[in-house]
């Protein structure tokens, strides 16, 4: 029942409280990965010190986190520090205030500020896209992160306990700073991603099945999983095409097609099936974010409940 209490005590703390302005560990992570990259990055064996380096950065983490849950595990101190983790791990409060910052002064015409909130949360270029596109983009980011930001964080702490819930967020960190294909990172941080896309593959196809369920109607909810289905399998990223299909298919919305990063226009499929997003969709994603995270605790806390945790 520890387990299971931390779960939800650290759900409640990130919606009451939101992201801690200071002293994040994830600060401290940031800088400790930049000396680990400034030490092991090389082109000579460029995937094997990427490999060592991911496992230097992991290592220390995990390690104080199987300590601390072997000497805590079945006490009221554990369910506090553990549901402190979890809430540092998880970013559902950040990701509807950040879709919030955009859809508000989208909704009022207020394009450039709207862009330049849009900018924070996507690593496409915003410069130029109109209200369709900054409506699309903003969509997309919070169904995607709806599964790596939240539900990921949540399945892994309740397989693992706190050093699942650790090496996820590492993971996830990893991939978020090293996994670019550009010629920096392509070898370098071939580790970090193919590992953070091990790391989500159960957790994407559940969030599928989540918002199918929070879609709000039987029409819907085989959209949501056709569209993951013939849709997601072609996506570029394994995991992100599926959970983007399937939101986009629980809206009825249209997303996905061609974007610009970094000055490079891609071409990219279509993702689910409607009209094309507005500012209000936005809203309406981060809500169906809301009712999926009560599909993941039902199905969270009976698997805990069975265990005994």
């Amino acid at each position: 029942m520890t387990a299971l209490a931390a779960l939800l005590l650290g759900c409640l703390l990130d919606r009451l409280c939101g992201e801690t302005r200071r002293w994040h560990p994830l600060i401290g992570l940031g800088r400790w990965v930049g000396l680990i990259e400034a030490r092991a990055h090389g082109e000579r064996h460029a995937r094997a010190r990427g490999l060592l380096a991911w496992v230097a950065v992991v290592a220390g983490p995990v390690a104080l986190a199987v300590v601390l849950q072997a000497a805590l595990e079945g006490t009221l101190l554990y369910v506090l520090v553990a549901a402190l983790v979890v809430y540092l791990s998880i970013g559902w409060h950040s990701l509807i205030e950040h879709a919030g910052q955009v859809a508000e002064p989208l909704r009022h015409g207020e394009l450039d500020q709207a862009r330049g909130a849009l900018a924070m949360i996507v690593s496409r270029d915003t410069a130029e896209l109109d209200e369709t596109g900054i409506a699309t983009a903003a969509t997309e980011s919070v169904l995607e992160n709806g599964s790596d930001a939240i539900y990921a964080a949540l399945f892994w702490f309740a397989v693992l306990g706190l050093p699942g819930v650790v090496l996820y967020r590492c993971a996830n960190t990893l991939d978020a700073m090293w996994g670019y294909k550009n010629p920096r990172y392509r070898r370098f941080g071939w580790a970090a991603a193919r590992i953070d896309d091990l790391l989500n593959w159960i957790p994407a196809r559940l969030t599928v099945f989540a918002y199918a369920c929070a879609s709000g109607s039987a029409r819907a909810a085989r959209l949501a999983l056709a569209c993951a289905w013939r849709q997601g399998r072609r996506w570029k990223s394994p995991n992100a095409g599926p959970v983007m299909a399937a939101g986009a298919g629980a809206l009825e919305l249209r997303l996905g097609g061609p974007s610009r990063y970094h000055g490079v226009l891609q071409q990219r499929g279509e993702l689910g099936q409607g009209r094309p997003a507005k500012a209000a969709d936005i809203l309406r994603a981060c809500r169906l974010i809301d009712r999926a995270l009560v599909f993941w605790l039902v199905l969270l806390s009976a698997a805990l409940l069975l265990a005994g945790a």
